[in-house]
């Protein structure tokens, strides 16, 4: 079963009319084939497929510029991370005149093919980056499944929970394996799924690169660099930290969360709802899942945002920059939130337009001026 992603598919086919080459860029498995399937399925002129996995589509390209040169219309090139050597051409290609073909790239994101993309192809690709489900595309009143499970269709989707568990098991295994090595990364698996299993338990915390290096016994840029490889994945995001002139010492360091809850959840053993409920790092678990989505709700790129803490203690968990306004958001596993001296902190000197407060229980109310205690899929319907 396919469940429809009209935002996604928007915004691949707006980008497709602004943009010769659009590249759909996200994690193995979250759905680019799909939704790159809905989009040429609407394509009003001729579409191609070439899946570069495939070994009958790799020798049909055998000479590239001969076979998607006459192409007209929409031309879909799959798993583009095996062959970045198209780049070059498809610079070539999306400078001819009177466009004859627009083209759809899709890849499993990493640093080496985001700088091949911004560098080849500047000023001529549009980056969609796809995520996995979220709540209104899944539905609220099943806001606990996804969090559960995490976006990834297959995961979401499974049977019963022992199935999920173990698809999301097998991904971890062969995005370690396989995946990783594709990119070209030499790292052992062992080594990454070790370092990803650490870093599920510093969930939603600061970065700290010395203790990590220290529980490995390596240099903390080593650890670093493990950090990007699984950030550059799209497995990990690395929420950075807010400063300015304030009269107060800052933390400079970026909060580190896994991207899904779903695999974040398998690191950490959870199988069941109950496990979790129960699970220490519960608390964490559930201010990433709605980090994301306020993120997508509120249409903004993670660019716009950030955390912000000071050295004594004052946080806000999440402040976006929209429209020129200031908005910040605390997440509480609570039923039943309260005004702190943080939230105060936070309201007068990042001079925020509005803080909502983002919580587990059924009722709306005013906690302070500009400041309201929001129900969390309640917020997600009626904003």
């Amino acid at each position: 079963m396919d469940i429809a992603r009209p935002r996604e598919r928007q915004a691949v086919i707006d980008s497709l009319a602004r943009a010769p080459v659009v590249a759909i860029l996200g994690a193995r498995q979250v759905g680019k084939t799909t939704l790159a399937r809905q989009v040429s399925a609407e394509w009003s002129a001729p579409t191609a497929w070439f899946d570069l996995e495939d070994a009958d589509d790799l020798a049909r390209l055998a000479e590239p510029k001969l076979v998607l040169g006459p192409l007209p219309g929409l031309v879909v090139i799959d798993e583009i991370q095996r062959q970045p050597e198209f780049f070059p051409l498809l610079r070539v290609l999306a400078d001819r005149s009177g466009l004859p073909a627009r083209f759809l790239i899709l890849g499993s994101a990493s640093p080496d093919l985001l700088r091949h993309g911004s560098e080849t192809l500047a000023g001529r690709v549009a980056n969609v980056t796809l995520e996995g489900f979220a709540a209104d595309e899944v539905g609220f009143e099943k806001a606990d499944r996804l969090w559960r499970r995490g976006g990834f269709p297959r995961a979401y989707l499974a049977a019963d929970e022992e199935t999920s568990f173990a698809w999301r098991r097998d991904f971890i295994r062969g995005f370690l394996e396989r995946d990783i090595p594709q990119l070209g990364i030499r790292v052992p698996a062992v080594t990454l799924h070790r370092f990803w299993q650490m870093l599920a338990h510093y969930h939603g915390q600061t970065w700290n690169g010395a203790e990590l290096a220290r529980a490995f016994g390596v240099a903390e840029s080593t650890v670093r660099r493990y950090l990007d490889i699984l950030a550059g994945a799209l497995v990990v995001r690395i929420l950075p930290p807010w400063h300015e002139n304030l009269g107060k010492r800052q933390v400079r360091a970026p909060k580190v969360y896994l991207a899904d809850t779903g695999l974040l959840h398998t690191l950490l053993g959870i199988r069941e709802q109950a496990d979790l409920e129960a699970h220490p790092k519960v608390g964490a678990s559930w201010e990433g899942f709605v980090l994301k989505e306020v993120v997508r709700k509120l249409d903004v790129r993670w660019e716009d945002c950030y955390f912000w803490a000071t050295h004594a203690g004052a946080e806000l968990d999440l402040l976006v920059f929209k429209d020129g306004r200031r908005l910040g958001f605390e997440i509480k596993r609570t039923t039943a939130p309260r005004l702190t001296p943080s939230m105060r902190s936070a309201m007068d000197n990042l001079k925020l337009h509005g803080l909502v407060v983002l919580h587990a229980g059924e009722h709306v109310f005013p906690l302070a001026p500009g400041v309201e205690a929001w129900p969390f899929v309640r917020w997600l319907t009626d904003q």
